[in-house]
């Protein structure tokens, strides 16, 4: 069994566990399954908006599926957060990424 079937199988248990839905988002993501990491991540944002780490990731998928100002938005909703949660790594990354990807726009 390869590890996104054992986080699959990890995630029937534990459906509510936002650590192992993030983990096999980043699996399909490491895999450039883009459409599959989003899904993953998108339904960990519906259930777990707080998950700080997903908004980088997510958003780093969109520009890989060519939806800028889609990743654009998903960079303004993890700084927020991070600014509300006093995350300052999670912000300063989140607002390097966004203005990386200004500035190829």
């Amino acid at each position: 069994m390869n590890r996104l079937e054992q986080l699959k199988v990890m995630s029937a248990e534990d459906p509510n566990d936002s650590f192992i839905r993030f983990a096999i988002a980043m699996e399909y993501k490491t895999d450039e399954n883009f459409e599959e990491a989003i899904s993953f991540f998108e339904k960990l944002k519906e259930l777990d908006a707080k998950y700080i780490g997903l908004y980088y990731h997510l958003a780093e998928c969109y520009v890989e599926m060519e939806d800028e100002k889609k990743a654009l938005t998903i960079y303004k909703e993890g700084i927020k957060l991070a600014e509300d949660q006093n995350d300052q790594h999670a912000k300063a990354e989140l607002m390097n990424a966004k203005v990386n990807l200004e500035m190829g726009l």
